[in-house]
């Protein structure tokens, strides 16, 4: 499908169908090959990112004419009434939204300290015992079959295929709420980032549908991206790294791309007002992902690079295989959706349980979505032994790829904490420093699950704080290197299955028959 300029639409956030990445996104649709839309789903595949640029013109009454939408002036669009009454109500929208992503993300950290932290000592233990994770997660699976199966929207997109699709309308969020409060704080490995967006989305659409209800359709995908972009601002500290993402995912040109993220700046911008303050208001705090302290800063040198890129280039493959196990998982719970939720659930626990048998420490650094423990892991690299790394890399790296296929969240966090992990355990290497195998591990694993190595690039420097200015020589490099690197391997991927396709239709046309014995 194209656009009304003859350019294709763009895909989302590394969805597997835009060339983008291994399925993230808000242009990466469900209606692609093999995909499985889901109760309430729209199965046009086409994004957010692209109807939006798209319903910004309409709604924006952009003077007609023979011309495409590339020939509209962007001041006749920006002046136009229709979307000046588009950005006022982006606005108005912003401070609301960040408000009730605030409530969301407060209860689920409320939920996860009370059964990570308070049920356990309860009982009478100091940290979780190994077992833990075991009935945690039976809980979550069978919480969350009936969501998937039953629920508007399957309690929103499946986190293989990114961070979203068309946007979920507001029918579809009790299914996300529930199956996000009900299970993230119960250990799932997936990140909050995913639900907010349909949180945010959903909410922008009810607001619009409260107001005009005849409303013209695409100008709502405008709006939803809008709130999408001020719900997940709430996690990433701020709209900088979200507005990033919206302009690097959308891929458009010219005027569309202003007209598209002019909303989603605004509403994002008004938003955090929540956070921050204002005047004699302090604000309040969401535990915004960030890093309280990192290890000591040094300026890179000729070992970090000569380390730095090979390394990235293995954390690229195994996290682009551990993403791919995601893809079985769907697969495999397309059919008897409910049951085979429940045990990619148990699945997820025993992996967790087996990190904590294995190395003796709690099972929760390998749970839920990582962004604690990779506050931990910064603070203090040294008290973690390569061997506990490998085995939160292993063990948490299956229990993330399955939960990608089964469960619902975000796949972004995970994926920072298990880049994190594989380049502190290789800052024993000669030459490479602890800060560049964190810094290059954040900003690799980043750049393939999301496919969008500039806000990789971002994310990791506004991680790293003060020790950025020095890392992002390295930082640019290795986000391009883990980019380069998924991009060929699915390319490899394609080709093989290319090339088996056309040996099976050779074989059936020639009548060829296996050989005997």
């Amino acid at each position: 499908m194209r656009t009304d300029d003859g350019t294709a639409p763009p895909g989302g956030i590394g969805g597997p169908g835009s060339g983008r990445g291994p399925g993230s996104g808000p242009g990466s649709g469900p209606g692609r090959e093999g995909a499985d839309p889901g109760p309430g789903r729209d199965e046009s595949g086409t994004g957010a990112a692209a109807g939006g640029a798209e319903s910004a013109r309409t709604a924006g009454a952009a003077p007609s004419g023979p011309g495409t939408a590339s020939d509209v002036p962007l001041g006749n669009i920006l002046r136009s009434r229709g979307y000046l009454a588009l950005l006022l109500f982006s606005a108005v929208l912003g401070a609301p939204i960040a408000f009730l992503s605030f409530l969301f993300v407060t209860l689920q950290h409320e939920i996860q300290h009370a059964v990570w932290t308070e049920l356990p000592q309860a009982v009478g233990y100091s940290e979780p015992p190994w077992w833990w994770p075991l009935p945690a997660l039976l809980l979550a699976g069978l919480i969350l079959a009936p969501i998937v199966t039953r629920f508007p929207g399957g309690g929103g997109h499946r986190p293989v295929d990114g961070l979203g699709g068309p946007p979920l309308g507001p029918e579809a969020l009790p299914g996300v709420v529930l199956a996000a409060l009900a299970t993230l704080p119960l250990g799932v490995v997936l990140g909050p980032e995913a639900p907010l967006m349909a949180l945010g989305s959903g909410l922008a659409l009810l607001a619009l549908r409260a107001v005009r209800s005849a409303a013209h359709p695409k100008a709502g995908l405008v709006l939803a991206m809008s709130g999408s972009t001020t719900a997940i601002s709430t996690i990433f500290g701020g709209p900088l790294v979200a507005v990033v993402m919206i302009v690097e995912a959308a891929g458009l040109a010219g005027s569309q791309l202003f007209v598209l993220l002019l909303p989603c700046l605004l509403a994002s911008g008004v938003g955090a007002l929540v956070f921050t303050g204002f005047g004699q208001w302090t604000g309040l705090s969401t535990g915004a992902l960030s890093l309280p302290s990192v290890p000591p800063d040094a300026t890179p040198d000729a070992g970090d690079f000569l380390w730095g890129v090979p390394a990235a280039v293995v954390i690229a493959v195994i996290v682009f295989h551990a993403h791919r196990l995601g893809s079985v998982t769907a697969v495999w719970t397309r059919t008897r959706t409910g049951p085979r939720t429940v045990v990619c659930a148990v699945a997820v626990g025993v992996l967790i349980s087996a990190y904590a048998l294995v190395t003796g420490r709690s099972p929760a650094e390998a749970a839920l979505s990582g962004q604690a423990t990779l506050g931990v892991l910064a603070a203090d690299p040294g008290a973690w032994p390569v061997a506990a790394l490998l085995a939160l890399v292993v063990c948490k790296g299956l229990a993330w790829g399955i939960a990608l296929g089964a469960l619902r969240g975000g796949p972004i966090f995970p994926a920072v904490l298990l880049g994190a992990a594989m380049g502190v355990a290789s800052s024993g290497l000669p030459g490479l420093g602890v800060t560049a195998g964190l810094a290059l591990g954040v900003v690799t694993a980043t750049a393939v699950v999301t496919r969008l190595p500039v806000t990789s690039a971002v994310l990791a420097a506004l991680l790293l704080g003060p020790d950025a200015a020095n890392q992002m020589p390295l930082v640019a490099v290795c986000s391009v290197v883990g980019f380069v690197t998924v991009q060929v391997l699915e390319g490899i991927g394609t080709s093989a299955g290319k090339t088996e396709r056309q040996t099976g239709k050779a074989g059936k046309g020639t009548g060829a028959e296996p050989a005997a014995g």
